[in-house]
């Protein structure tokens, strides 16, 4: 009788950033491509030799090298998360000049530069924690903070992983750490943004052990605050209920970004920019739109209506149809009429 093979798992170790250059530029040196640019990849995407190879191969047939090796890199997440290619860029965005600041001055340069500071000048042998970036949005709903989580992520060139919390939070002791594990893991080798929208739900203050549950639920967010000392990747937080937040968590943040609720002339800004260049407009005024009480998400919202109304009438999108689509924004929250600022 034959015997049976015994399957032997092997771990095999991430290479260090050194060996990550030189295994692109060889790969790319045999397929016939330039190495132009491949240590700034080398330096982002962990690759594995296979991956290397085909996005070599890749590049020579004319895809940039940033772009082939981002694609060899994105993981399968199963039904833990899904990968989202951001879209929107600065002009997208509105936000007062600090918060803009911010956004592009500690949050970007930190992981753009990342590989230089923590690897080619040794930061990173001094510690096993803190090599990440973990940023908080705070501010009310509808003021912008995912929004701007996709446009750092596209400014850097990288992918978002936005996380399923029906498939990662289980009922089964245990299984949340296991999948968050997961999601942390393949984000790493990825270098993949990792957003966590109302990170209150999953990084809330730990409660008091009245049972089992409790314990588990307590050792989960201790798990989360855990890995995120480690996490060498950049995770964005937002939520409206800053204070919610387990005050051990807050301790461990790199950044934190107040997101303001928007006065008159930041909603002239949003009524600007609400309407793609192609929608035709018919004698919209941003300034008169502004004097009405609402956030850049309901804006968007208002704008999106008001063109449907448009299309139906085969129409520009005039007063009116901003107008109605406005008192159906504000209906949707219990406003029942157009104010102006300082009535909401």
């Amino acid at each position: 009788m034959a015997k049976k093979s015994k399957k032997v798992a092997v771990h095999v170790p991430h290479l260090h950033v050194a060996d990550r250059r030189e295994l692109l530029r060889s790969t790319l040196r045999r397929a016939g491509a330039s190495a132009e640019g491949s240590d700034t990849a080398a330096g982002v995407f962990d690759l594995s030799v296979p991956d290397a190879e085909a996005a070599a191969r890749e590049t020579a047939g004319g895809t940039p090298v940033w772009q082939a090796c981002r694609e060899r890199a994105r993981p399968s997440f199963a039904g833990l998360a899904t990968v989202v290619v951001p879209r929107t860029t600065w002009d997208d965005l509105v936000l007062p000049a600090d918060q803009s600041e911010q956004l592009r001055a500690p949050l970007i340069a930190s992981v753009r530069h990342r590989t230089r500071v923590l690897d080619d000048w040794g930061f990173a042998r001094l510690t096993a924690r803190g090599l990440g970036t973990t940023a908080l949005f705070a501010g009310p709903s509808g003021t912008g903070k995912t929004l701007a989580a996709e446009v750092v992520a596209g400014d850097l060139g990288l992918d978002l992983v936005h996380i399923d919390l029906s498939g990662v939070v289980s009922k089964y002791i245990g299984e949340t750490e296991k999948n968050l594990r997961r999601v942390f893991s393949h984000a790493e080798d990825s270098s993949a943004v990792l957003p966590f929208d109302e990170a209150d739900a999953l990084f809330g203050r730990r409660t008091e052990v009245r049972d089992g549950r409790d314990r588990y639920a307590n050792l989960e967010v201790g798990y989360l605050l855990q890995r995120l000392e480690t996490f060498r990747g950049l995770a964005i937080l937002t939520t409206n209920a800053r204070a919610a937040l387990d005050p051990a968590f807050t301790r461990r943040l790199s950044t934190v970004i107040d997101f303001p609720y928007p006065d008159t002339a930041m909603r002239a800004a949003l009524w600007r920019v609400a309407f793609p260049p192609h929608v035709p407009v018919d004698g919209l005024d941003p300034a008169q739109s502004a004097g009405t009480d609402l956030t850049g998400g309901a804006i968007a919202a208002v704008a999106r209506s008001a063109a449907y109304l448009a299309a139906a009438q085969g129409s520009s999108v005039n007063s009116a149809h901003v107008h109605t689509a406005t008192r159906w924004e504000l209906a949707k929250v219990g406003r029942t009429a157009i104010t102006k600022d300082g009535q909401r």
